[in-house]
């Protein structure tokens, strides 16, 4: 079954609403960078939650980055959404140790850790991005991209975070919702939007029993009912291609490139997001040159 993630809002217009499933992306990530599970769990809530966040953006040809430094021995986690909600990532070190909060549940936040940062990074095709930026809380993703909502974009957010991995170390589910109030917003709304997140639970153990992300989103907003305004597939995708490595080589310089050239090798370009190796021979390098 193929991810997608839903867009809705609650009867009363005062709550907008996002609520995905991405296991499969979070598999085909997981599989790319060759992570241990703690890695897993770190890198495909950071996977979802960009996803989401790219998705709510709707800004044509534009991107949006989520970027994760925190201290911890994952070293750092960059994940890269399109307007549609197809996203690519990495970590920079998808080995660490297994640590578990208790039996069978993975400590993300000892993974991440909380000294450091979350980023966002808007590409919302102007002449310069929109930069933000929080000092992370607990390093579990879902509670520091609540943080960066409610002090860098000044928007009331609650956003949840799941992968669960199988006793096999691959992905079994993965998913997430993220709710955000608008303007004007009652007490009352945000009061039973609280208790529906309670009712609601863990992330993970609604997508176990096997609940769409249209039945988490009726879950967490319970008697505030929700219309369902969009649905829209997505996925782990790369926009990488040889043409816009030869861009990468040609912008390191004729020096470089001659030195490259010399060592009389082939010479590989593996994409940092994807798992695709791009080999240039001495005459592709000249040809290059030529180029330049």
């Amino acid at each position: 079954m193929n991810d997608y993630l839903v867009r809705g809002m609650t009867m009363d217009g005062f709550v907008k609403a996002v609520a995905i499933r991405s296991t499969q992306l979070v598999r085909r990530g997981a599989e790319i960078h060759k992570t241990s599970p703690n890695a897993t769990a770190a890198f495909g809530r950071a996977l979802t939650a960009a996803s989401m966040m790219g998705n709510m953006q709707k800004t044509e040809n534009g991107s949006m980055t989520l970027q994760i430094k925190g201290g911890g021995p994952i070293g750092g986690i960059v994940c890269v959404s399109d307007p549609v909600g197809n996203v690519r990532g990495y970590v920079l070190e998808p080995n660490v140790p297994l640590v578990e909060k208790y039996p069978r549940k993975l400590d993300v936040g000892a993974t991440v850790g909380t000294n450091g940062t979350l980023t966002v990074i808007r590409d919302l095709q102007m002449k310069e991005p929109y930069v933000g930026s929080v000092e992370l809380i607990s390093g579990e993703i879902g509670d520091d991209v609540t943080a960066y909502f409610a002090q860098s974009e000044q928007t009331p957010t609650a956003c949840a975070l799941g992968v669960l991995i199988d006793t096999d170390t691959s992905v079994k589910v993965a998913g997430g919702y993220l709710l955000q109030l608008l303007p004007g917003a009652p007490d009352d709304v945000i009061d039973r939007l609280e208790q529906g997140i309670q009712r609601a639970g863990a992330v993970t153990a609604m997508l176990e029993q096997g609940m769409t992300p249209e039945d988490i989103l009726g879950q967490v907003c319970g008697d505030l009912g929700i219309v369902f305004m969009e649905t829209t597939e997505v996925g782990y995708q790369c926009y990488c291609s040889r043409e816009r490595v030869t861009a990468a080589l040609i912008s390191l310089g004729e020096q470089e490139l001659r030195e490259i050239q010399s060592e009389g090798k082939t010479f590989p370009v593996e994409c940092q997001f994807c798992d695709t190796v791009y080999e240039f021979t001495p005459e592709d390098v000249e040809a290059i040159l030529k180029k330049l």
